[in-house]
């Protein structure tokens, strides 16, 4: 990895690694770190000579991190050439990798659900079929109405969610303590 810091290489070279658990290859793993934490826009150019990567690779690579809506295109006036760069919050990268997981993975099989559950068992086995689809189907729906929630919180109060941790699960105890009162009051 030509002229970058220790720093930086070790940033790109985990990213590169953690890639593949990812669901994305090495290369595309490397291209995004180096665009993420570059401080300035990066053309395809300059990717391939600080990664030593063919300029193939790296054009495909950058095709795909559009396509995950991870980059950026940008134009320079007097300049041809296409550059990059990537958002710097972090918040704005989860979220829309989180967005991309959905339309990519969770809506197809929402969709293969939905018409599956739509059929009529043709025996016992379908039955049970069925009802664990549902059960699956109902869980995803379910997940999905808490993902559109938790997408229209604003980021600091994401962040407090999250640092709340098991306080939330203290809290649901306290509130199945009080409703299991009053029904006993009742």
């Amino acid at each position: 990895m030509s002229g970058l810091s220790p720093l930086v290489r070790s940033f790109v070279g985990h990213f590169g690694e953690m890639g593949s658990r990812w669901g994305i290859n090495r290369t595309v793993g490397q291209i995004y770190a180096l665009i993420y934490v570059s401080p300035e826009p990066l053309n395809a150019d300059q990717i391939a000579e600080k990664l030593e990567f063919s300029r193939s690779n790296v054009s495909m690579g950058l095709k795909e991190l559009q396509a995950w809506r991870l980059v950026r295109l940008r134009h320079f006036g007097g300049d041809r050439r296409e550059y990059f760069d990537a958002p710097a919050d972090a918040w704005e990268v989860f979220r829309t990798l989180a967005q991309e997981r959905r339309r990519r993975e969770i809506e197809p099989t929402l969709s293969m659900l939905r018409n599956a559950l739509l059929e009529e068992p043709a025996d016992a086995a379908d039955r049970i079929a069925l009802e664990r689809m549902r059960g699956m189907h109902d869980l995803i729906e379910l997940m999905l109405g808490w993902f559109d929630e938790i997408q229209r919180l604003d980021a600091a109060t994401l962040a407090r969610l999250m640092k709340m941790g098991a306080q939330v699960q203290r809290l649901l105890d306290i509130g199945e303590k009080v409703k299991s009162v009053a029904v006993a009051k009742r």
